[in-house]
């Protein structure tokens, strides 16, 4: 039977939620000292006990140096582990700190750190406590930004980050079941000031979620529009490699991967849906690029001079096999249309100003 949103999680809940990871050797737990992540440290060692074998599970608090408070919370967290039996590591973002962007930095300090330790402990995944209130949130907030399907298709169950693994196994629960369990449990947990900090884009946002649940928009709402667009881009990823191959069985028109660069021709190219072209692109850009990944508004400018530089007589287009030119970089890549070839190859090394 389907629990509310304010039912804690059960034992049988957990182990449904974290059986594909009962068989890995280990796992490292990022535990802030938030009640999402205190929740999920706290489900995950009582899932742990409940097995004959399973992985050993590390945690990791990140103390950002942002606030006097944080340090005192991580002190809580390895308090908690221990009670729990789990290792625990402190692990601080040193060096100066940003002016501007400081949420974008901070996050990737945190993976950095994170992927980090888990090398260390041979862990094959990081485990995240996001839940369906943050994936609520991204979504909103690429949807704002104008992302792809890509982009809204918002956060996976497994992705990889740093060459590891990153998990979110509570990515389906609402956040009040998390904090439902606690409060059952008897276990206290931080609340950080910035979650409420309007000068962030993401509190800004959260603030918005009860006027738009009124117009049906709630966090499950969201949540699944993310999940059918992750479908969705999944499907047009199969596609584009099926042009991929198609490209490859055109003979002049192959697709040529030569050491350490990509040819294809204009012709067989211009004949693709725009969708397609602008993953193939994508993906030939942030082969060899050294700057990406590439943003898609760029690319979709790319993507346009290509069209307007490409003089082929195509069946859908009318045009006279190319003749075109052009010769752009985009993240690291270097683009060039040429004798009704495109070819992407990774961009020669900026020149350094004498200073």
């Amino acid at each position: 039977m389907a629990q509310d949103d304010n039912s804690p999680i059960s034992a049988q809940d957990a182990k449904r939620l974290f059986a594909e990871w009962k068989s890995v050797p280990a796992l490292v737990l990022a535990v802030s000292g938030g009640p999402d992540s205190v929740a999920l440290m706290w489900l995950m060692a009582r899932w742990r006990r409940s097995l004959s074998r399973g992985p050993r599970l590390v945690a990791v608090t990140i103390d950002h140096g942002l606030r006097p408070e944080a340090a005192r919370e991580a002190r809580e967290v390895r308090r908690l582990a221990r009670e729990l039996d789990l290792p625990h590591k402190i692990l601080r973002w040193s060096g100066e700190k940003p002016r501007t962007g400081v949420p974008a930095a901070a996050r990737a300090a945190r993976y950095r750190l994170l992927a980090q330790a888990a090398r260390a402990a041979g862990a094959s995944h990081i485990v995240t406590a996001h839940t369906r209130d943050d994936q609520a949130e991204t979504v909103l907030m690429r949807l704002l930004r104008g992302s792809g399907i890509a982009g809204l298709g918002a956060m996976a169950r497994v992705t990889e980050r740093g060459g590891v693994a990153l998990a979110r196994p509570l990515l389906d629960i609402a956040k009040s079941r998390l904090v439902a369990t606690l409060a059952k449990a008897k276990i206290a947990y931080a609340d950080d000031p910035t979650n409420h900090d309007t000068a962030f884009t993401r509190p800004r946002l959260r603030a918005l979620l009860p006027a738009l649940a009124a117009e049906g928009g709630d966090e499950r709402s969201l949540a699944r529009l993310a999940m059918r667009l992750s479908r969705a881009n999944a499907a047009v990823d199969v596609l584009a490699d099926g042009a991929e191959r198609y490209l490859a069985l055109k003979g002049r028109g192959a697709l040529q991967p030569v050491r350490n660069r990509v040819t294809f021709d204009a012709e067989s190219f211009a004949g693709l849906p725009e969708e397609i072209r602008l993953r193939l692109l994508m993906r030939a850009i942030n082969r060899f690029g050294h700057e990406g990944p590439a943003e898609l508004g760029k690319l979709e400018s790319l993507l346009a001079q290509l069209d307007r530089n490409f003089t082929g007589r195509h069946p859908k287009t009318g045009h006279a096999p190319g003749r075109g030119r052009l010769k752009q970089t985009l993240a690291g890549a270097l683009v060039t249309l040429d004798a009704g070839q495109i070819r992407v190859e990774p961009a020669p090394a900026r020149r350094r100003r004498a200073g």
